[in-house]
């Protein structure tokens, strides 16, 4: 196998020019809930919505960084499910996503 197809089974196969938006999104994403999560201990928030907010932030950032990671061994862009790629439009929307469009559907249906 040459390293073309290797190269385009990485990361979904999206283009090159593609990630690079993907991760500059998923690195802006990461410094936004980083600095939220700085800001959260100087603020006068009653403590149980700052400690939701805490919560909600610290499981975004560790999406991001799951991504951000999985973008850097190549395994980026693959549904957790199927194995198939993860549609572009939608990596552009939520650009950690961890399933396709319709593995997203039917996990959202069985809950």
């Amino acid at each position: 196998m040459n390293s073309q197809a290797r190269t385009n089974r990485r990361n979904g196969g999206l283009p090159q020019d593609e990630l690079a938006v993907l991760r500059a999104k998923l690195l802006d994403q990461r410094a936004f809930r980083s600095e939220q999560l700085a800001g959260y201990g100087g603020h006068a928030v009653l403590d149980e919505v700052r400690g939701q907010l805490v919560v909600a932030a610290r499981l975004v950032l560790a999406d991001v960084e799951a991504a951000l990671d999985r973008m850097s061994t190549g395994h980026y862009g693959h549904c957790r499910d199927c194995r198939g790629p993860i549609e572009l439009p939608r990596l552009r929307i939520c650009p950690e996503s961890l399933y396709c469009t319709t593995c997203h559907q039917e996990r959202e249906v069985d809950r």
